[in-house]
């Protein structure tokens, strides 16, 4: 087996150079070492479906015969492939432009220059060994070298760095493409320029074309307005821009296009100036910017040619699949038709869309057998025949899609793929077949939330996360606060649940935080996580940020380092997968990759992958959770999920201890009677607790649990757990055994013995209290052996008034008549220690219960009779 290797934190170089060296080695497989660098992730957000890139985790390490490392030969910097270098027989090609070190690995064949990138050794081997490139390859390899030499300007620029974009250029390089993803600092002058020309942006639709005009005047020249024009283009996100800036009695006059049909060199020759179709440039001796506009405007209503719509790149007729084709078949479909993805329709009514990675994970699990319905997105984003090709991108990478349906009057006409896009952007040369490859997305925050913190946050939450801002701006950290506590700040709920993300090494930065916040520290290394606890047991949980991958259903994650988007993929529901940034650059930001936000908005549950529930069967019973504690409504595919799940049992796949703990959870809820009757409508408890009974009586029981509970409270007994006592609720009327629920949940031996006092003692209990004039004593011999769950469950089963007096009236007797004596004072009496000792002491007790003994004295005499009529009745 061969692969190809970059370094951890892979760069466009790295990334570039991974793919030229597939050129010179086609059998060899590209493999990511670790994680990607955030343009990288950017770019691969588009050309996600163009190369097959595998990771570290799925390769076989000891089947590798020969490992190709480029722009690296560090083994620190190459992860889990390290573990190949045990080989001692391992064939190693480096090619790498960094300087030699001491701990280098040592290769067989070694290709190692000061060139300005890595890319350009390679680009040089494939231009001698005239191995043909398409334009896309030529795009990924200028990338590569631009970023690495800053656009050919950083002082370790060669002469064979110029010389190999020139070649690339030749073979259809795209300068355009090359420019989205590469970026520069701006300067203070230039970011208030920017400020000033957002500010002044005017957008118009031209034939179909969003044209964006923004205009400034400055009393002195500010370079880099090409610089700030194409930044204009990213961050209001159009297909063209002209900035028109007045600078020392000129205006210069700065346009890009993301698209063919506007030619900006063209229009800017009106104005003499020029350049190419997407970057142009023209300098006016003129102080008039008003008039240049206008004049501006006219001209592009000439110009502009209507753009690329859906319908001239669309693939029709469309190829779909019935929804109860099963997964197995249909994977067979679309390797047949090389598809990654396919729409399935219900008759002629399209309801939904697979992808291939919906199949594969079904695969996995071992539902091949099952039908597509049941794992496909039903939430399906459609464009119609019109809508502008730049629109079409603008929502793949928005909502990370490889294709969408072209509708007309709700049927479905067409349908334009990833590869449609990017035909359109690269030309012919694009090639056609193409696989999944691993990617990201770096999204923006949708809002600064850092006044709703200050207003919702008590003094002491401020002041913690504003230290917590501190040490990670101080050590080079990039710090998130994430999952409940964002919801439920965005709700306006308290929440103290302190879970932080860390991009970089979550267990260094809480050893750093604990010491910082003079705290202790746990430390979790196999899940690279860690608990900081204060001085008051105030908790901190400190994750590095991870993904998590499933081996079969149910089954406890594996982790692996990933980013913090990744990270939070791998969570439970959208509300739950938002972040906070705590970095002082950008502290309060909000990080919403999913849409969490919005559907807090709109008040509904949903899952943020189709396999969601299959992978972790626990996730069903949070849905029911939060849709009820919070009064939400599980979203449609949601649901449609959740009950594929259920049918296919994938409930019994839950150990005991994962069954217990979500169980838990719920029965916690301040009301959690919404949840229960929920989990009975989806016929969860069949398989999480079959002994639970659902019934009008349990509802009303359940309903009352609240009131009662107070009521125990307030006669003293505080120390209560409220969820066991609606466990003993819902299986009191089942007649199961300790044991066979203890099967299905595990309980400990504590909640074990709480569980079993309450079953064995409380008809006894109900009946001794119905009985008028009952003894107090009589139904305190019972009650002792009771825990206080079990006075709750007791005051909900008593059928009237005079039950509930006797059983209050016996607690209030417990709590304030305890005896005056002891163990001691019985050995004072000149009685020897023994078993009758506690039977004395209980007698007295219960005698004293029901008023018959009213001083300590009282006490001691009845002790000593007790125990000599006891000894002489023994002796006897």
């Amino acid at each position: 087996m061969e692969i190809i290797v970059s370094h951890n934190n892979t760069d466009l170089d790295g990334l570039a150079s991974m793919v030229a060296a597939k050129k010179l080695y086609p059998e060899a497989e590209l493999v990511y070492g670790g994680k990607l660098h955030r343009n990288v992730r950017e770019f691969m957000a588009l050309h996600k479906d163009t190369l097959n890139v595998r990771l570290a985790r799925d390769i076989p390490v000891d089947q590798v015969e020969r490992l190709i490392l480029v722009d690296t030969k560090s083994p620190t910097r190459i992860g889990e492939i390290k573990e190949a270098l045990k080989n001692k027989n391992i064939d190693i090609h480096i090619y790498d432009h960094h300087p030699e070190q001491e701990d280098d690995i040592r290769g067989n064949i070694v290709v190692n220059e000061l060139v300005g990138a890595t890319t350009t050794l390679l680009v040089e081997q494939i231009q001698q060994r005239k191995i043909p490139i398409n334009s896309l390859e030529a795009t990924i390899f200028a990338l590569g070298i631009y970023e690495d030499t800053g656009c050919l300007t950083f002082s370790t620029t060669t002469a064979r760095d110029a010389q190999a974009v020139a070649y690339l250029l030749a073979q259809g390089a795209k300068l355009s493409v090359v420019a989205d993803f590469i970026g520069r600092p701006l300067t203070e002058a230039q970011k208030n320029l920017l400020n000033r020309l957002i500010l002044s942006a005017e957008t118009k639709v031209i034939n179909g074309v969003k044209v964006l005009i923004a205009t400034a005047e400055e009393d002195e020249y500010i370079g880099g307005l090409s610089l700030l024009t194409h930044k204009l283009l990213d961050i209001i996100s159009i297909d063209v821009v002209f900035t028109v800036v007045l600078m020392d009695d000129r205006v210069h006059m700065v346009a890009r296009s993301r698209i063919e049909s506007v030619d900006v060199g063209e229009i800017l020759e009106n104005f003499g100036g020029g350049g190419h179709s997407t970057a142009a440039s023209a300098t006016v001796r003129s102080s008039n910017v008003a008039e240049l506009t206008a004049e501006l405007n006219e001209i592009l209503h000439k110009k502009i040619k209507p753009e690329a719509v859906a319908r001239d790149v669309m693939s029709a007729p469309v190829k779909t699949i019935p929804m109860q084709t099963t997964i197995e078949e249909a994977g067979k479909i679309m390797l047949r038709y090389g598809h990654t993805g396919m729409p399935v329709v219900d008759g002629d009514k399209m309801v939904g869309i697979i992808s291939r990675r919906d199949l594969d994970k079904a695969r996995h699990h071992g539902l091949g057998h099952a039908p597509v319905k049941g794992f496909m997105s039903r939430k399906v984003i459609t464009v119609n025949e019109d809508t502008p090709l730049s629109d079409i991108q603008h929502l793949m990478i928005e909502n990370n899609i490889g294709r969408l349906p072209v509708v007309r009057d709700s049927k479905l006409v067409g349908i334009v793929s990833r590869t449609d896009v990017l035909k359109n952007l690269h030309g012919d040369n694009y090639p056609e077949r193409y696989r999944r490859v691993y990617a990201q997305h770096q999204a923006n925050g949708d809002q600064n939330v850092t006044s709703l913190m200050i207003k919702n946050l008590s003094d002491r939450l401020r002041q913690l996360l504003g230290q917590i801002s501190y040490l990670a701006d101080q050590k080079g950290y990039s710090v998130f606060i994430v999952g409940g506590f964002v919801r439920d700040l965005l709700l306006g709920v308290e929440n103290l649940d302190f879970d932080l993300v860390v991009e970089g090494d979550g267990i260094a930065f809480a050893k750093e935080l604990a010491e910082f916040l003079c705290g202790r520290v746990r430390v979790h290394d196999k899940f690279g996580t860690a608990i900081v606890i204060l001085s008051d047991e105030f908790k901190i949980d400190v994750a590095t940020a991870r993904t998590e991958y499933y081996e079969y259903p149910a089954a406890l994650p594996k982790v692996e380092i990933s980013s913090l988007k990744q990270d939070l993929y791998r969570r439970d529901f959208t509300i739950n997968a938002m972040a906070i940034a705590l970095s002082q650059k950008n502290f309060g930001e909000l990080i919403d990759f999913f849409g969490g936000k919005r559907d807090l908005e709109e008040k509904v549950v949903r899952v943020l992958y189709n396999l969601s529930f299959v992978e972790d069967p626990t996730r069903i019973l949070r849905a029911v959770r939060f849709e009820q504690r919070y009064g939400f409504t599980i979203e449609p595919q949601t649901l449609a999920l959740a009950k594929g799940a259920i049918k296919a049992q994938i409930l019994n796949k839950l150990s005991a201890d994962r069954v217990r703990e979500e169980l838990k959870h719920i029965l916690e809820e301040t009301s959690p009677l919404g949840a229960i009757i929920r989990m009975k409508e989806l016929g969860i408890w069949q398989f999480v607790l079959p002994q639970a009974m659902v019934d009008e009586e349990i509802i009303s029981l359940i309903e009352r649990a609240p009131k009662e509970t107070t009521h125990i409270k307030e006669l003293g007994f505080l120390d209560i757990k409220v969820w066991l006592i609606h466990l003993a609720l819902l299986v009191h009327k089942s007649g199961a055994t300790i044991e066979e629920i203890d099967t299905h949940l595990r309980l400990n031996k504590e909640e074990q013995l709480i569980l079993k006092n309450i079953l064995a003692c409380w008809e006894v209990i109900v009946r001794l209290c119905a009985v008028p004039g009952a003894k107090v004593s009589e139904i305190a011999r019972y009650l002792n052996e009771m825990p206080a769950e079990g006075y709750v469950f007791l005051l909900l089963k008593l059928g009237d008034q005079r039950s509930v007096n006797n059983l209050v009236k016996c607690l209030k007797r417990m709590k304030r008549n305890k005896l005056l004596i002891t163990g001691d004072d019985i050995k004072r009496l000149g009685h020897q220690p023994g078993p009758l000792f506690k039977e004395a002491l209980q007698a007295a007790w219960e005698a004293k219960l029901d008023g018959l003994l009213k001083s300590r004295e009282e006490e001691l005499g009845f002790v000593d009779r007790y125990i000599k009529e006891r000894e002489g009745s023994i002796n006897h």
